[in-house]
């Protein structure tokens, strides 16, 4: 993959999230996805049930997944990222549910292309995006910690810019549901990874990623993408020591063998085994040569601009890691 500041990329960049162009590129990917798995898509469909939730990722195009979630009791029903419209409805129409909104992450049409659909298909139905990331066809537009409820599901608003400058993630308040909170994350934050940094510096994505950082450790993370096996070998070549990437490795071989989802993580784990939250850590200092752990030591924790440099740092590594995958 080209570097985010590449002019050449650049120029791709600005045509894919401008024009009419990233919607026909997504369009192919999402022909390709149906010639590879026709209508089952890359993950079989599992929903993940709580006593008044219930969670269920679709697979969207190559990797991507849309969420599905249903406050049980009211059976009042949200989507979060709609990338294909034809893979979301068809599940909502084998479950007979009009969805009451749908929240989009960001502005990539790999999140956002079924929008129109949505709209078309449920008159009336309103599309949420951030303030700052002109959503394709958005009727609303949310602040940072900006309060939406839908029933009984109550979501809020979270500015995680980095990915895009207008990145927002959204928690759900599990109280009332007799479920975890949880955190849908876009390409903020995967399963052992984080989104590349196309529109907003390390630092500005340090920031982001602290604040996922200080959530609940039992909250839930719904990425954006299947990634999982990609992010963990990775983050197995960063820390080959750390016993917790490799088993969550091998945990997701096995899960991705049988075409299952390895969503969701926790918080808690994530600390555990991501990289790009460990940046504080001394075993990725070393690793990205900006210390040794005797210094370490002796200089105490580094400071969040170290932070951002081992930040861009892991991140470059990673768009030229090769996979043995």
């Amino acid at each position: 993959m080209p570097k985010a500041k590449d002019c050449l990329f650049r120029i791709g960049y600005f045509l894919y999230t401008h024009t009419r162009f990233g919607r026909y590129y997504h369009g192919k990917d999402i022909q390709k996805a149906r010639d590879k798995y026709d209508e089952d898509g890359h993950t079989v469909i599992e929903p993940t049930l709580f006593d008044k939730l219930e969670i269920t990722p679709i697979p969207v195009a190559l990797d991507n997944y849309a969420y599905i979630i249903m406050e049980t009791e009211s059976n009042t029903c949200v989507v979060i990222d709609v990338g294909d419209e034809n893979a979301v409805i068809r599940f909502l129409d084998r479950m007979n549910v009009i969805p009451a909104a749908v929240l989009t992450t960001h502005k990539h049409w790999d999140h956002s292309a079924g929008n129109r659909g949505m709209r078309k298909r449920y008159p009336g139905l309103r599309v949420y995006g951030g303030y700052y990331d002109n959503v394709p066809d958005a009727t609303n537009v949310l602040m940072d910690i900006e309060t939406i409820k839908f029933g009984g599901l109550n979501f809020t608003a979270i500015h995680t810019p980095g990915h895009t400058t207008g990145h927002v993630s959204y928690f759900l308040d599990g109280k009332h549901l007799g479920a975890p909170d949880c955190l849908f994350s876009g390409d903020h934050l995967f399963l052992g990874g984080c989104g590349r940094m196309f529109e907003a510096p390390p630092a500005k994505m340090l920031k982001s990623l602290d604040m996922v950082g200080r959530l609940k450790r039992e909250t839930l993370v719904w990425p954006g993408h299947e990634y999982a096996l990609n992010n963990l070998e990775f983050a197995c070549h960063i820390e080959p020591d750390n016993q917790h990437a490799r088993e969550k490795l091998e945990w997701a071989k096995n899960k991705r063998q049988k075409r299952l989802k390895t969503c969701p993580s926790t918080v808690a784990e994530e600390l555990l085994y991501n990289p790009f939250l460990r940046t504080s850590q001394a075993s990725i200092l070393k690793v990205v040569a900006l210390t040794t752990e005797d210094e370490e030591e002796k200089l105490g924790p580094p400071s969040d601009e170290t932070r951002a440099l081992v930040l861009a740092e892991l991140r470059e590594q990673k768009d030229a890691f090769k996979y043995i995958q």
